[in-house]
């Protein structure tokens, strides 16, 4: 059955092309086109003009502040063929670091810096096998190990399993960084 052209005076006909798909309505509305036209234009425009409107600054600097122009004071660093290295560098809005590797797989270090309130702050670390263990004054502290816990580790320290993959050292220095939680 034939498709037919819309019945209204839009001037509108049935444009069938070559292609598999569907036929398409073609309208020759001069005034409508002129529209579309314009419609086009204007959001072109707007999208412009959001696109080119200076973007709001998320977190970093504000340009023009001693942040933005801080230089670098000093800077060291040392790197050995082992994986040894070390590092350190001051800059002149207060930001100072350090660390220190033997292996190139375990550090220790520090860093600090003056935060928002002018309040200077300073974190010392060691990163090794068991993690980033940071210290400062300003970091929360873990609450005081339960005595059952303590208890328990300090049985199995007594009768150690008899597991070669059992570390003696490390249920050690873990016995010994809860007995310091507990003040």
């Amino acid at each position: 059955m034939p498709t037919s052209a819309p019945t209204s005076t839009s001037h509108c006909q049935l444009v069938r092309s070559f292609s598999l798909g569907p036929p398409s309505v073609s309208c020759s509305y001069v005034s409508q086109s002129k529209m579309c036209s314009k419609v086009l234009i204007l959001a072109t425009v707007v999208v412009c003009s959001v696109m080119a409107a200076p973007q709001k600054r998320l977190g970093g600097p504000v340009l023009g502040t001693a942040e933005s122009q801080a230089v670098i004071l000093a800077q060291e660093h040392n790197h050995d063929p082992s994986g040894a290295y070390n590092y350190r560098y001051e800059t002149s809005n207060g930001i100072a670091a350090q660390q220190t590797s033997y292996d190139g797989a375990n550090a220790a270090g520090e860093y600090s810096y003056t935060g928002p309130d002018g309040v200077l702050y300073r974190v010392a670390y060691n990163a090794d096998t068991y993690g980033f263990q940071p210290q400062g004054a300003h970091l929360p502290v873990e609450p005081p190990v339960p005595d059952h816990v303590l208890k328990s580790l300090e049985e199995i320290r007594a009768n150690p399993p008899r597991d070669q993959e059992f570390n003696l050292a490390a249920l050690d220095a873990q016995i010994a960084r809860l007995r310091a939680t507990l003040g």
